[in-house]
């Protein structure tokens, strides 16, 4: 087996766990064989504290099929 990792920016109006759903619902979406995420850093934006805007960056990895 061969794995290929990708770092994906989740974000979320909501919280950090939501942030960080987002960005592996999208990997799910889009890629084949997702098999983990691990979160490499959070971040919140503070510059409008009515509408803080918190990132999750995830490094998803996902099997690389076999060639044909």
């Amino acid at each position: 087996m061969v794995f290929k990792k990708i770092r994906l920016i989740g974000t979320s109006e909501e919280s950090f766990d939501a942030a960080a759903d987002d960005a592996i619902d999208r990997a799910e979406d889009t890629l084949n064989n997702v098999k983990w995420a691990n979160v490499v850093d959070q971040g919140v934006e503070v510059a409008s504290v009515e509408n803080r805007q918190y990132q999750v960056e995830v490094e998803v990895a996902f099997e690389l099929e076999d060639p044909q």
